[in-house]
């Protein structure tokens, strides 16, 4: 009797993506690989595996590795101060509680992988990168200072957010690890945080540093 063979499917045949498009889904799994694997996933080729495209067409699009990653860098950049400016439309509309704030910054950091992205670029030495923040940060001063009545409130704000940013960005990089040892929920360093930014808007909290 003879043999009945199944035809076999045509292989489905590649989307066509323009540039922007191969840019945007080559970026989106670049921060994915950042976030699950570190800096040292980022590569060309684990990225073209990502999005179904060779290690050549990748090439094409971002120019080698380090363009790629200076993109990656880039639009992450874009999305904290983004983020950052979030909170400052917050601190407009109405009083933004403690905790808010704490969550939006929080989650720029480790949702969004700012924290990682940081410690990436400090550690490459390439520190200009972070330039674009500034004018974030700023505004975020003034938009908290804008919600206070008395002279020193500039001074006390700025504090506050180097409390806020240095903390997301600690609880991001090593916070799980930290978290681990001494036994504390996920949200423990949100939590103190929200208990303790009132206390630095408060005025007269922050005296004169003593010598």
């Amino acid at each position: 009797m003879a043999r009945m063979y199944k035809m076999a499917r045509p292989a489905p045949k590649r989307r066509k993506r323009s540039g922007a498009e191969v840019r945007e889904e080559g970026l989106a799994a670049a921060r994915r690989l950042l976030l699950d694997g570190g800096p040292g996933a980022v590569t060309l080729a684990n990225v073209g595996e990502a999005i179904g495209m060779s290690h050549a067409n990748v090439l094409h699009h971002f120019g080698s590795a380090a363009g790629l990653q200076s993109a990656l860098m880039g639009s992450m950049i874009q999305d904290l101060t983004g983020a950052l400016d979030n909170v400052v439309d917050l601190l407009k509309t109405d009083d933004a509680a403690p905790r808010t704030i704490a969550d939006h910054v929080f989650d720029a950091f480790d949702k969004g992988g700012a924290g990682p992205l940081a410690a990436w670029i400090v550690l490459s030495g390439d520190v200009g990168r972070l330039e674009p923040i500034r004018e974030a940060v700023g505004a975020l001063v003034t938009a908290i200072v804008g919600q206070s009545k008395d002279a020193a409130a500039r001074e006390r704000v700025r504090a506050a957010v180097l409390m806020v940013a240095v903390s997301a960005f600690g609880d991001a990089v090593i916070g799980p690890y930290l978290r681990d040892m001494l036994g504390q929920k996920d949200d423990a360093m949100r939590d103190l945080v929200t208990r303790f930014l009132p206390l630095f808007l408060s005025p007269g909290f922050l005296g004169p540093a003593e010598d």
